[in-house]
């Protein structure tokens, strides 16, 4: 209880971030940097990028693990679990009703006018982030070149799952190649290294393929329960780009493979799940607040829906944690060792291209993101779509107002109008 009481207002900030952080990871970042440095300061902003270039050399939730890790600079492994259940817990619940909702009630065309300026809003926050980031981390030559290539490479092959990583070791060699730039001496002895979460990573990865393959070829009871773990830990260790990447995946594990004559043969109780509903609760996840990872609970039900509702929870619950688990276990593996590894000159060398490189994919995504909304100026949506662009930046960077207060006010004007 004492634990509790000492991180009470953070983890209240916290619970209020997870209702209030729409607009997907391009939303979340915005809000992050908003809410934990500027008003909380929990973190400097310099850490911030830092946490954030960290996260992206990841696979998996990069939103999920950048407030996971503000948890855990705040109050070690304990608080970081908490503040993981918190942000992720709401979203994957709700997306798993509406799993039931949408198999066995819900028409499948459904109206998101609600949530039709949320896009808009994320461009807002992201474009908040980006410039913020720009000040921090782009001040030379080299990492002004570094963020302009990412930034257009990124542009025309977002959609790419590899070209985030590749960039970011492109970069990190890139600006190694100076010498002028060495890390601080610090008489801090560097961590010892704890090998217990890669251990379960690697253990858990390939149970999971055991059983999953056991249950297919002994049809075991509810064996698709086994298969959506497998299917769904696969995706949180390999996917890079956040949810966007996450959806394709899908699509061919659950909507094409199934449709193929030779799988069928092979495999004739394959999952397969009607695109339709795939594409309805992808649009769902983008629509509310939390983690888009979160479509996972949404899909676990869909998967084993042919078993009754007690059975689609449990798949709902079974999505959530293989898609988040390698997520966490990586991420609290790997900082400990990334903290290590900074202090040598040719990683804090990396660590600036590395930087400005994910401010060039920042400014990528904004841009990218244009696409998806109207911006014609011959109607009335699209001037609306200017305007809070444009009045969500200036609130974030010149005033003091709640980022909670400008979701609310777009969820307000897509009510409206």
């Amino acid at each position: 209880m004492t634990f509790l009481k000492r991180h009470k207002q953070f983890l209240k900030e916290v619970l209020i971030y997870t209702f209030t952080a729409f607009g997907g990871p391009q939303g979340h970042y915005g809000m992050l940097l908003k809410i934990f440095v500027n008003k909380r300061k929990d973190l400097t902003q310099e850490e911030f990028i830092e946490y954030n270039s960290f996260c992206q050399l990841l696979p998996g939730a990069s939103s999920t693990q950048l407030i996971s890790l503000i948890g855990y600079k705040r109050g070690g492994l304990k608080l970081a679990i908490f503040t993981l259940l918190i942000w992720i817990l709401p979203a994957c619940i709700l997306m798993g009703l509406l799993s039931l909702l949408i198999s066995n009630h819900v028409n499948q065309n459904l109206s998101f006018s609600l949530f039709k300026f949320i896009q808009p809003m994320a461009i807002g926050f992201l474009l908040f982030t980006s410039l913020k980031s720009f000040s921090s981390s782009v001040k030379n030559t080299i990492t002004i070149i570094i963020m302009f290539t990412g930034m257009l490479v990124m542009f025309f092959f977002i959609k790419t799952p590899w070209v985030l990583p590749i960039l970011i070791i492109c970069a990190g060699i890139a600006t190694n190649f100076s010498s002028k730039r060495i890390p601080k001496q610090t008489d801090v002895k560097p961590r010892e290294m704890k090998w217990t979460n890669i251990f379960i990573f690697l253990f858990v990865f390939l149970l999971a393929g055991l059983l999953s393959e056991s249950a297919r070829k002994n049809d075991w009871n509810n064996r698709k329960l086994y298969n959506v773990f497998e299917n769904f830990y696969r995706f949180g260790s390999f996917v890079f780009g956040g949810g966007d990447v996450l959806l394709p995946m899908m699509l061919d594990q659950y909507v094409e493979r199934p449709g193929n004559e030779k799988i069928i043969q092979k495999n004739p109780g394959i999952i397969k799940i009607d695109k339709g509903e795939l594409l309805t609760g992808y649009g769902l996840v983008k629509a509310l607040p939390g983690p888009v990872f979160s479509i996972a609970s949404y899909t676990g039900g869909l998967a084993v829906k042919e078993y009754g509702n007690k059975i689609q929870m449990l798949g709902s619950l079974v999505g959530t944690i293989a898609i988040f688990l390698p997520s966490a276990l990586l991420v609290f593996f790997f900082f400990p060792v990334w903290q290590n590894l900074k202090k040598y000159v040719v990683v804090f060398r990396a660590l600036e291209g590395i930087n400005a490189v994910v401010v060039g994919v920042m400014f990528a995504t904004t841009f990218y993101l244009f696409k998806y909304i109207s911006l014609t100026f011959t109607d009335t949506i699209s001037l609306i779509n200017v305007f809070i662009i444009l009045t969500t930046f200036i609130l974030l960077n010149n005033t003091k107002i709640s980022p909670t207060l400008i979701v609310f006010a777009c969820i307000f004007f897509g009510w409206v109008f």
